[in-house]
């Protein structure tokens, strides 16, 4: 494994880390700047839609820049903006700045993967792509339980300045230790033949959508389901890290192999087993204390399992179907922060009608509606992705 690659989990760590920072700090945040916490966990809303709109636009303009000027473009815009949220006076000019936020997400996410498939050779390419999606990984064991014990020490601003400060120091590695990535000449660059790909478009939409229909509200799924609030949310917001490992080091493994349906349909077996667990436990099945602490550690374990096994699968096949094409990827992360749009929707809105128990009963609808529909659309294993074709 090319070694700067892992300048480039740097990326996907700071990034992973501002997208999600203020998580653990939803309620508070809601309360302080007067609006409920269903309204305020549309700041994730904005941020992906945003990135999904913007995506495509910036591949296409900045199409012929170096992959390393784009991931700084889009880690020093990110780096502004985390200031700024810091010091905004209401939730009008956060909301407008977390959407400006998603732009640098749009820069960045898409310009790191198609650096990490370049440095890598193509039996290699998706451990590469894995190891660039462990820096979500670092992001939930570290930098986004850091930011609740910081925001319960010192506020939810507070929140991010963390991630500014992290943009700060991927920004740095990058500067000096990443080599100047050529963005693929266009005749070598791939195409993107949507009759081949969109089942993976398709794939990688419902995976996003199911899981933040949950995830964005962990604060809340925490306190009703453990009886956990203040930084003891960071422990739990962890283990999202510890999920992601386990599924990185599966997904990795099978992307090499080119694994396809009966991968993806076990990792959505998977996460409706875990929205189940949450159902259970918001619902109390266990006695308070540790048994019910326990119970949703489970959940939030078995749920991050499942995303990270199946996305190096689904951009590894994407890759191999594109040529590595940037407009492709940028597509591809458009797709992810419209499902990720869709979950935080579908999850406020749950919360607003019928209280903290829906929003896993609703992660669990999608999950299984999921699994349904790639079970007649996503191709088989055996059939063999060509480049271009």
């Amino acid at each position: 494994m090319n070694p700067r690659i892992f300048v480039l989990t740097l990326v996907t760590f700071a990034f992973g880390s501002g997208a999600f920072i203020f998580a653990g700090m939803l309620e508070n945040l809601a309360a302080d700047l007067h609006v409920t916490t269903s309204v305020a966990g549309q700041l994730q809303t904005v941020f992906v839609l945003t990135s999904a709109v913007l995506g495509p636009l910036a591949a296409w303009a900045f199409g012929r820049v170096d992959r390393k000027y784009m991931v700084m473009g889009g880690l020093g815009l990110g780096l502004l903006l985390h200031i700024a949220c810091s010091m905004t006076p209401n939730f009008t000019s956060l909301l407008g700045l977390r959407a400006l936020a998603g732009l640098a997400g749009a820069m960045s996410g898409p310009a790191a993967s198609v650096a990490a498939a370049s440095l890598a050779p193509p039996e290699r390419r998706g451990s590469a792509i894995a190891m660039v999606s462990s820096g979500m990984t670092l992001a939930f064991v570290v930098g986004i339980p850091m930011g609740s014990l910081v925001g319960a020490a010192f506020g939810w601003r507070s929140t991010f300045l963390v991630a500014a400060c992290l943009s700060a120091i991927a920004l740095t590695a990058v500067t000096f230790f990443l080599p100047k990535v050529p963005a693929p000449p266009k005749r070598d660059g791939g195409s993107l033949n949507l009759p081949l790909v969109w089942p993976f478009y398709l794939t990688t939409f419902l995976t996003f959508a199911a899981n933040m229909t949950l995830n964005l509200y962990i604060q809340p799924i925490v306190r009703v389901g453990a009886g956990v609030t203040g930084a003891g949310v960071g422990a739990f917001q962890a283990m999202i890290g510890v999920g992601s490992i386990a599924g990185l080091a599966l997904g990795a493994r099978a992307a090499d192999r080119n694994e396809g349906r009966g991968w993806i349909l076990q990792g959505f077996a998977i996460q409706a087993t875990a929205m189940s667990v949450h159902f259970a436990a918001t619902h109390h099945v266990l006695p308070p204390g540790w048994p019910s602490a326990a119970l949703v550690a489970l959940g939030i374990f078995l749920a991050a399992t499942a995303l990270f096994s199946i996305t190096p699968v689904v951009q590894s096949r994407l890759i191999q179907a594109t040529g590595g094409a940037p407009v492709a990827l940028a597509l591809n992360g458009s797709v992810v922060s419209l499902g990720q749009a869709l979950g935080s929707a579908v999850g406020g809105l749950a919360l607003h009608l019928s209280g903290v128990p829906a929003i896993p009963a609703a992660a669990l609808a999608m999950s299984l509606t999921a699994m349904t529909t790639l079970a007649f659309l996503f191709p088989r294993s055996k059939e063999k992705v060509e480049a271009g074709a």
